[in-house]
């Protein structure tokens, strides 16, 4: 999963970047409780500064869309409990005739998070987001066994369990399930327990599979009873096949080296459905906008705690500190990014995206009663984000303050382009050195994370396969001992590293090592 999330704030953007102890175990800590934000000020913003922003939604959208090829967007903008423009825009899928419409679903990606916390609140008000997930979900544990017994519900969805950034990821890339995923989190390194930040998709579905075995549902039924089905989202989802069999579903689409756009993955998130794995179209997240906006009700009715609510738009994790006196610390609250804004109002976002087709947004300013949510089904290049940007913009200042697009796009790009090899495997250096024979590499490793690696010959040359069906890569020599192949799935990274020890015994593949554990012993 793509890692940016974005804080904006006055006009600028930065980037932020987932088995049980022996007895009763410790007497579990509860979290901190932070200071809760300031008071809102007043209201800036009138219906005709909204009107404004609104009449700009079809030319900012056709601009962005005709500048990037994107092929479909859809776009909710809810003030004061009404809403004021839903519309979709472009196709479903590139080359056939269906348009998306209001009712189109797209995944979410990470916009996910905070309709969790949303289901949370509503499922276990305020006491429960303070409960130690272990003890309802014994098969999660971290390397240290006394973190394991204390992190709660809030840690987790505030990412300050201490796990590594996207921890868990590259072992749903290989194909392993939720419960082997989050059993083997145990190897993974940690930082500072409650003192340190990291995005962590796995760690944030720990936390809500935890809930839904305390309720004792699956988290697809416990979404769906606590908040889809009361609030009336009938076309939202947390079940990746209730995705792919709507009719009017949003076909996710990855850019192709010309430059033109094709549907080209299906991304099943399912393995961390709370963290990224909602459907939903742009009118059910327009009824989800009313919600949080009318602090919990809808249409008179209480859906969700408002004490519960309201918690989840605290900040929790410093996610940016500050690197200067007049800079602005970012922060992350259960399931938001939260940040103040110069004139003291409240700001909450999130942004979801699959390197596979999808990229969303959703921004609110309580205080003024104002939201937006964007879906697109193009992998990310900014538009979402820029549209979320300039409508706000031009509801402040009338105008916006920028061309957000290359910011943005660049920011994606550059977060694509951090996990890739150092290495240009297309250039063998000079002085490069024949490989062994092949029968000196082939055979069987293993990992205690990543399970059992084999080497083998076929078709003159070798082949590595990884993950619980094993996934074949054909493996290219480089340089001695040292071959590569091409990474695929929602972290690909391009052309990786495999490196054999002289001796035989280990070999260790490069974009599987970022924390350390991706070297494999023969058996």
């Amino acid at each position: 999963m793509v890692t940016v999330r974005w804080l904006v704030t006055a006009g600028t953007v930065a980037v932020l970047s987932l088995g049980s102890l022996a007895g009763t175990g410790p007497t579990p800590t509860p979290t901190p409780t932070p200071e809760p934000p300031p008071a809102q000020p007043p209201p800036l913003l009138d219906r005709a500064d909204v009107d404004r922003a609104v009449d700009r939604l079809d030319t900012s959208v056709a601009d962005l869309m005709r500048k990037t090829g994107v092929p479909g967007v859809s776009v909710a903008v809810v003030h004061k409990d009404e809403v004021v423009h839903i519309k979709g825009y472009g196709v479903r899928e590139v080359g056939k005739p269906g348009k998306v419409d209001a009712d189109t679903v797209f995944q979410l990606a990470s916009v996910s998070k905070p309709i969790a916390s949303t289901v949370v609140s509503g499922a276990v008000g305020v006491d429960g987001w303070q409960k130690p997930v272990n003890p309802e979900l014994p098969e999660f544990r971290l390397k240290d066994p006394w973190v394991t017994g204390h992190v709660t519900v809030a840690d987790l969805f505030s990412h300050r369990s201490g796990l590594p950034d996207h921890a868990g990821d590259l072992l749903e890339d290989l194909g392993y399930d939720q419960e082997y995923i989050l059993s083997h989190l145990r190897y993974e390194p940690l930082a500072p327990f409650r003192a340190s930040y990291a995005y962590t998709n796995f760690g944030l579905t720990a936390a809500a599979e935890s809930v839904a075995a305390e309720q004792g549902v699956p988290w697809v039924k416990l979404a769906e009873d606590t908040l889809y089905k009361p609030a009336g989202m009938n076309d939202t989802s947390s079940s990746f096949q209730d995705f792919v069999s709507n009719p009017d579903r949003a076909h996710g689409h990855v850019k192709q080296a010309d430059g033109t756009w094709k549907a080209q993955f299906v991304r099943d998130p399912d393995a961390q459905s709370p963290a990224g794995g909602v459907s939903s179209s742009a009118r059910d997240m327009a009824t989800w906008l009313r919600l949080q906006l009318a602090n919990g009700s809808l249409d008179g009715k209480r859906i969700v705690a408002e004490d519960a609510l309201d918690l989840t738009h605290h900040p929790e994790s410093v996610a940016i500190p500050a690197h200067a006196p007049a800079a602005r610390t970012g922060f992350y609250g259960l399931g938001w990014n939260v940040s103040y804004d110069d004139e003291g109002r409240l700001r909450l976002s999130h942004t979801g995206a699959f390197a596979e087709g999808a990229h969303t947004n959703v921004t609110m300013l309580p205080g003024e009663q104002l939201g937006i949510v964007v879906l697109t089904n193009g992998a990310p290049v900014g538009v979402a984000d820029a549209v979320a940007l300039d409508f706000f913009d031009t509801a402040q200042d009338g105008r916006p303050s920028r061309d957000w697009l290359p910011l943005v796009n660049a920011l994606y790009e550059q977060e694509a382009d951090a996990g890739r090899s150092d290495t240009d495997f297309a250039k063998k250096p000079a002085d490069a050195t024949p490989a062994k024979a092949d029968s000196a590499y082939t055979g069987t490793y293993r990992s205690d994370y990543y399970g059992r690696m084999t080497v083998a010959e076929a078709d003159g040359g070798l082949v590595l396969r990884l993950g619980p069906e094993p996934q074949t890569y054909r493996l290219t020599h480089y340089d001695g001992d040292t071959f590569s192949f091409e990474t695929r799935g929602e972290n690909a990274v391009g052309p990786t590293a495999v490196t054999f020890s002289a001796d035989g015994r280990t070999v260790r593949v490069e974009y599987l090592d970022e924390t350390g554990l991706g070297t494999f012993t023969r058996d």
